[in-house]
Order: structure tokens, then C-alpha cells, then sequence
């Protein structure tokens, strides 16, 4: 069986020749409930101004899925075969990934939104052997004299002009149905998923069978998710895990790579028309439609359960949001990471009723309790590579330090920027501990508070300060939107800067204005332990956030741009 090399220590729960294919949990419900429907998507308007979906049932998305897997299979596409893929959130990319799971295909995934120099420069380290793409990509790949003009293996997801390979329609005519999957076991490469490079450059993070396995089982079981469900997904990957859990999936009309644009009318028209029970998005998402329900005063009462991560959700999007669906839903927030999900999570009744108090008040915003899969560790920081697990020091409740996380749905390794994994890596025996780059500490109930970034904590000659905590004091001030702390000068010695986002319509243009602005945050600072030492303080309009979820701040950038106004 074709298999990555393990690094040393890493090990499975699961016996290697057991069959482990999370496309198999699709074939599963294709028999058990075949008249579901499975996945819809928009398409255009209809005379009468309704909407019109093109739809598949479970039965329909397996036997589609095994046309292409036979089709991948007829073109040469061979187990372990890394194939890019660029195809929009839909029933095309539904089924394509599960019939790369099938043909034990490797999908290479990687946000566009990153910009098309990163993502070039992610192309050229993972060597695909193929492509999967709309046209627009292909066109951009097969000019002359581009680095992947001559790649043979393929596949136009739409018109294909004048580069060669097949398309999508033509590999379902090939293939046939049903399809026998290709036996994978659970430490075979499922897919490669890149990091959003929003902390530093983008990475390719190995994910076996397994992981995949163990995700679907973790997030339905501490959720409650049951079959027959209804979703309006706003991130594509959990459509996948929806087909894997015979829940049914509403394809939302929005360009998943850029949630703050979301038009809200049309998604919240999405969740009620189709009376959808679940649905996922990035504090980016929830912000916009929050406002738009509280302006319009439009209820989602079928929503009882509201999934958001990505960064920390501000407390007024969380109480919104919950303000306006069902009654006995809730809001929740999971935590975890690319190389590491899902790691822990809490609810917004929880929120509202304990955390919010101490995070106003610096604490840390709290992400809930971990996975009953996940073992935790709260440790000294270390700046550098951690050889072992005897390597570390455990630090007792309450201490801020660097999180790590072991389990089945925490990834091994990366493919691509090798010397990460000595980084992000501690190996333990028979196990793999991966460093968050987080930093926090555990309370008394055994949950997590995360104060932030290891790599964007300032260094003083004083000592270190978290930014997480230190941004909640000046993040009080009315006209705020949002802060950041950022470090100016060599790490030890660093001079603590607060940069801060005035709320829309409330950025003071003229100089007195913005000195009393100024004053105002400055005595907001001496009024905790946490900050009365910080002297600098700048306005912003913007602050730079990342292009995936539009909420992590860029604290290199900024901190570049705050050394040059506070010389």
C-alpha cells in the first residue's frame, strides 16, 4: 500500500491494514437514506424570481463521485497522485474530492484568496502532478513559458480552450458506476491542506485517512449533529464533513474567499427559504449578517446552531447572532488549527453569562474545553525546536505559556517548509505533540485562554506582554473597532505600541480630535497593570487582516509601519 514515510514517533490508533476512507461514511448514506437530498447549489434566477437549485441526493453525489473516481482512474491518475485543485464551492467540488478519496487520490488544497503570487510560489513547492481548475486558473497556468504550461494531467472544471487535458463532463462520461474505491489505510495521504500564511509562509500540511475519519466523528458527536440536518455552510470544507455525516448541504451565494463581502440578505434569505438548522462562518460572516438582523429585525428561527472560528469572535458578533436565532440554539466557537482541528470549543450562553466579564478585563479570551480526543498541555515557552516531550516543563494553572495538542485529528507533518516540522513538532514515544504557536494558560474547569500569538508577543526589558489581553483594555473604548499591540525594535528590548481601528464614521481627520482620541486611550491604559507601561498609541483606519477570514491581524506588517511614525 503506497504510503508517506512516517516521521519518527508518529504512530495511529488504527491498525494500518484496516481500510479507513472517510468516502466510504458517503456510500453509506447513499444506502441508508439514497431520496436525501444530499447537496444544492444556486443556479442563476428563475422566471418568477425564485431561486432554482440543481440538487443531488446521496445516492445521486456517490454515484457521481464514483463516475469521476473511474474516470481519474482511466486518465492515469494513480494512488498517492497529488493533484492542485481550484474549483469553487459546489457539487463539483463535492464530488471531486470524494472521488479523489476513492482513487486514493492526494487533492492539494489551497486558498486563492492568499493572492496569486503565494499561491504559485505553494504550487512550486508541492510539485503537483495535475491540475483540477476552472478555466481562469488554467489560463493563468498554461501560458507559454509558465511554470506549469507543460503538466499533462488536466482536468477544465468548465470550457476548456486551448490547453490540453479533459473536462469535468468528459471524465463523468468515461467512468462508470458504481466504483470499487482503491483500499487506503489510515496512515495513507488523504489530501494536502495549506495554511492561509497569515503568520508567517503558507505551509502544505499533511492529512491522512484517519484524520479525517476522526474529524467527522469528533464534530458530529460534541455537537449533536443529526442526520437529516440542514446546512448553509460558508466554508467549503464543511461540506465535505456534511456528506460524511448524511447531513444536507445548502451551497450559500457568496465568494467563500472573501466573507467579509458577504452579502447578508441573500444568505440569511438562503437559511430561512431552506429552514437550514446549522450553519458555518468566520467572525467576518456573522458580523455583517448579525447587524443586517438587528437593523431589519429578521429572525433565522430555524438556526439552532451557529459554528464560527478562525480567529477570536468578538463578544458583540457572538451576542447578536444569539440574540436572533432559534431560542434554544446557540453560538458556538471552536478552536483549533489547520495542522489541528477541532481542539476545543464553548458556547455562547457560556460566553455571555462568564468568560466576556474577564476578557474585558485582560483574562484572555477563553476557547472552551477540549475535545474528549484531544490530550493538552500548557508548557514553558520555547523559542526554537523541542526534541522531546521530556524536553518541556509543564506550567500549573494559571501561568501563560505555549499550547500543545495531541490526538488522532492532529496532523503529522508538513510536505512542504521541511524545517517546520522540527519547529512545530515534539515527538513522544509513540506519539506527535504539535506546538499551536498559541499562547495561554489552563484554569481551574481545564480550560483553555488564549492570550495570543507565541510570535507576536512583545518583548520588553520588562518582560513579555500578550496581545490578546493588553488589546481587550483599549478594545473597551466606544469608538473602537478593534486594536492591536505590536512590538517596535529587538525582541528583549522592544517598545510596546498600541494601533487602533476606529469604528466606521468615527476616525477623528483633524489634529485636536485625534489628540483627545489619543488621551483618551492612553488613560484607558493606565488603568490596568497589563498596559500602564505602554507610551504609544497611533490611529489607523484600516488594520491589515488576513484574506481567508478577514479577521487575523498582520501584526508584522503593522509593526513595520508603526516603527516609522513613532521614531
Amino acid at each position: 500500500m503506497l504510503r508517506d514515510a512516517n516521521p519518527p514517533g508518529t504512530s495511529s490508533t488504527i491498525q494500518p491494514t484496516e481500510t479507513v476512507n472517510v468516502a466510504r461514511r458517503l456510500t453509506d448514506w447513499a444506502r441508508r437514506t439514497p431520496g436525501a437530498i444530499a447537496i444544492a447549489e444556486p443556479r442563476g434566477r428563475g422566471t418568477d424570481g425564485e431561486r432554482p437549485y440543481r440538487r443531488l441526493t446521496f445516492r445521486e453525489l456517490d454515484e457521481d463521485s464514483d463516475r469521476i473516481a473511474d474516470g481519474l482512474v482511466r486518465i492515469g491518475v494513480t494512488p498517492g497522485l497529488r493533484l492542485a485543485m481550484f474549483v469553487p464551492h459546489g457539487i463539483d467540488f463535492v464530488s471531486l474530492v470524494f472521488a479523489m478519496f476513492k482513487a486514493a487520490a492526494v487533492p492539494v488544497l489551497i486558498d486563492p484568496g492568499m493572492g496569486l503570487r503565494s499561491m504559485m510560489d505553494c504550487l512550486d513547492e508541492i510539485h503537483p502532478a495535475g491540475f483540477i481548475a476552472v478555466p481562469k486558473f488554467h489560463a493563468i497556468r498554461a501560458l507559454p513559458g509558465g511554470r506549469f504550461s507543460r503538466t499533462k494531467l488536466c482536468v477544465t472544471v468548465g470550457r476548456r480552450w486551448w490547453w490540453r487535458g479533459q473536462t469535468l463532463p468528459r471524465l463523468r462520461r468515461l467512468g462508470q458506476a458504481p466504483f470499487e474505491p482503491v483500499p487506503t489505510s489510515a496512515d495513507d495521504p488523504a489530501a494536502v491542506i495549506f495554511t492561509s500564511g497569515s503568520t508567517g509562509p503558507a505551509k502544505g500540511v499533511l492529512y491522512r485517512h484517519r484524520q479525517f475519519d476522526h474529524q467527522v466523528t469528533e464534530i458530529q458527536s460534541f455537537y449533536g449533529i443529526q442526520p437529516g440536518e440542514i446546512d448553509v455552510p460558508c466554508f467549503p470544507l464543511f461540506g465535505l464533513f456534511n456528506a460524511a455525516m448524511g447531513v444536507t448541504t445548502i451551497v450559500p451565494d457568496m465568494d467563500a474567499r472573501r466573507p467579509a463581502r458577504v452579502n447578508p440578505k441573500k444568505l440569511i434569505d438562503t437559511i430561512n427559504h431552506w429552514q437550514a438548522t446549522q450553519s458555518f462562518g468566520s467572525p467576518a460572516v456573522w458580523n455583517r449578517v448579525g447587524q443586517y438582523c438587528e437593523q431589519h429585525k429578521v429572525r433565522l428561527t430555524s438556526l439552532r446552531r451557529v459554528l464560527s472560528a478562525g480567529a477570536p469572535v468578538p463578544l458583540l458578533v457572538v451576542s447578536r447572532m444569539q440574540n436572533w436565532i432559534n431560542p434554544a440554539g446557540e453560538v458556538h466557537t471552536p478552536y483549533g488549527a489547520t495542522e489541528a482541528l477541532p481542539i476545543a470549543s464553548i458556547g455562547a450562553n457560556e460566553i455571555l453569562a462568564e468568560t466576556s466579564r474577564k476578557t474585558d478585563a485582560g483574562s484572555g479570551v477563553c476557547v472552551g474545553r477540549r475535545f474528549p480526543g484531544i490530550q493538552w498541555r500548557v508548557i514553558k515557552i520555547v523559542d526554537g525546536p523541542i526534541r522531546s516531550l521530556a524536553d518541556t516543563v509543564d506550567l500549573p494553572v494559571g501561568e501563560i505559556g505555549e499550547l500543545i495538542v495531541c490526538g488522532a485529528v492532529v496532523t503529522d507533518q508538513y510536505v512542504t517548509r521541511l524545517e517546520a516540522n522540527a519547529l512545530a513538532k515534539i515527538a513522544a514515544g509513540d506519539s506527535m505533540w504539535h506546538r499551536m504557536g498559541d499562547v495561554g494558560y489552563l484554569d481551574s474547569q481545564e480550560r483553555f485562554w488564549f492570550c495570543g500569538r507565541m510570535a507576536h508577543r512583545v518583548q520588553t526589558a520588562g518582560g513579555p506582554m500578550y496581545t490578546i489581553p493588553c488589546e481587550a483594555i483599549f478594545n473597551r473604548h466606544p469608538d473602537v473597532f478593534r486594536s492591536a499591540l505590536v512590538g517596535v525594535g529587538p525582541r528583549g528590548h522592544q517598545t510596546p505600541v498600541i494601533v487602533a481601528e476606529p469604528i466606521a464614521g468615527k476616525f477623528p481627520r483633524r489634529g485636536p480630535a485625534r489628540s483627545r482620541f489619543i488621551n483618551q486611550l492612553r488613560t484607558l491604559a493606565v488603568t490596568n497593570p497589563l498596559t500602564d507601561g505602554i507610551r504609544h498609541f497611533l490611529l489607523r483606519g484600516a488594520l491589515p487582516v488576513d484574506p481567508r477570514h478577514n479577521v487575523k491581524i498582520g501584526r508584522e506588517k503593522l509593526a513595520i509601519w508603526a516603527a516609522r511614525r513613532i521614531r
